[in-house]
């Protein structure tokens, strides 16, 4: 079943006896980490507020009401209409968005509007020219000659609302996509724009998969199979990185890897907790990827993990996972709390997730409440502190 795809070790044809560790299908752990336990506090580098805006959105008074009710097709890409001013005020404060209209008019008849899409919070459109390299697997993301890189062209525009810019910050990340079509669906969909989404380097019609991400504003990390302790009875997949191999069989491995698809803002270990423990082997992959103007997420799944120190070392901006949300099924809505109470004592958490259908309904539910609990969602760029282009100007 297609379902199965997250239970394997990515790329692992399921066909073979397979290990399985629960919930291992993408930021679940690796053996180790299971046994030993805990994850380490957050470290980033740059701006630890990641440069938020503040969100102002100005909006012209709405036409009359239709007499005759739109088509249904079209009714979740319509503004929802509000007749009273209680209504709109209600809205208006819940939202957190402070609402300008022409004239300085209030409700009856105003249109509230869903903010993201009234701010235009779009993506860059990808791959942008400047940023592929053409190579023999594919095309490989770069620093273009004027500068620009992935990490900040890719990235999704961080919209703060203007009540909220000093509230706890949490970046949201769910992995394991286009291994399974109905998981990637739903993660795509189910999830709002604001949570980052990693696939895989496994799978079919990959590029379509990110595409249709993007084109929901989820900004989008790829995932890099990596020598977990295990290794090979548990295998990550085809090109996985080894602490053995040589540094230019790593780097040939890499860039097939970061050739599967274009429009990722940065990359992320999948397992790997032999291999970011060895800093002979780890540092040249690290200076590769800080090379190609990418971002890196470490998963927080190993603590023997030197992936931050040796990005600062290699120029690459970097940020651990604080919690791993699903590391056990029945401990998702825990580790949630968790993640809240990082934000609130620290200002800023990552957590991190695997696209299993529980996992994706409970952070969705999360992530609804969010703004009701006074928390702010980020996309993962901007918390490793990076200049993320802003579609707003702050409050006069």
């Amino acid at each position: 079943m297609a379902g199965d795809d997250l239970y394997d070790p990515l790329g692992r044809d399921r066909r073979r006896p397979l290990r399985r560790l629960p919930l291992r299908a993408i930021f679940a752990a690796s053996l180790a980490a299971a046994l030993l336990g805990g994850f380490g506090g957050l470290y980033f580098y740059g701006n630890p507020s990641g440069g938020e805006p503040q969100a102002v959105a100005t909006i012209a008074p709405a036409a009359a009401v239709a007499t005759t009710p739109p088509n249904e097709t079209h009714n979740a890409d319509r503004a929802r209409e509000v007749t009273t001013v209680e209504d709109a005020a209600q809205l208006e404060q819940k939202s957190g968005v402070k609402v300008v209209r022409a004239g300085g008019g209030t409700a009856p008849g105003a249109t509230i509007i869903e903010v993201p899409r009234a701010l235009d919070v779009t993506l860059a459109p990808a791959p942008d020219p400047r940023l592929v390299e053409p190579s023999r697997y594919g095309p490989l993301p770069r620093i273009g000659a004027d500068g620009a890189r992935p990490a900040d062209v890719y990235a999704r525009p961080l919209v703060t609302p203007a009540a909220k810019t000093n509230a706890p910050r949490i970046a949201l990340l769910v992995g394991g996509l286009g291994l399974s079509p109905s998981a990637t669906q739903s993660a795509i969909v189910d999830l709002p724009g604001v949570v980052t989404l990693a696939f895989a380097p496994y799978g079919n019609n990959l590029s379509a998969a990110v595409a249709a991400a993007r084109a929901q504003g989820h900004e989008v990390i790829l995932q890099l199979p990596m020598e977990p302790i295990d290794y090979p009875q548990t295998n990550p997949g085809p090109h996985t990185l080894l602490s053995n191999a040589s540094v230019a069989e790593n780097t040939d491995n890499l860039h097939w890897l970061l050739s599967r698809f274009t429009g990722y803002t940065g990359v992320a270990n999948f397992l790997g907790a032999k291999l970011t423990a060895d800093p002979a082997a780890f540092s040249p992959i690290l200076r590769e990827i800080a090379n190609r103007g990418l971002l890196y997420l470490d998963d927080g799944s190993s603590p023997q993990s030197e992936a931050l120190t040796l990005a600062a070392t290699a120029g690459l901006p970097a940020v651990r996972a604080d919690v791993i949300i699903d590391a056990t099924p029945e401990g998702i809505d825990a580790a949630l709390v968790q993640l809240e109470a990082v934000a609130r004592d620290k200002g800023l958490a990552v957590g991190v997730a695997s696209a299993l259908p529980q996992s994706i309904e409970k952070i969705a539910r999360f992530a609804r409440a969010a703004q009701a609990n006074g928390l702010v969602l980020i996309p993962l760029s901007a918390a490793v502190g990076k200049a993320v282009p802003a579609v707003v100007t702050s409050d006069p």
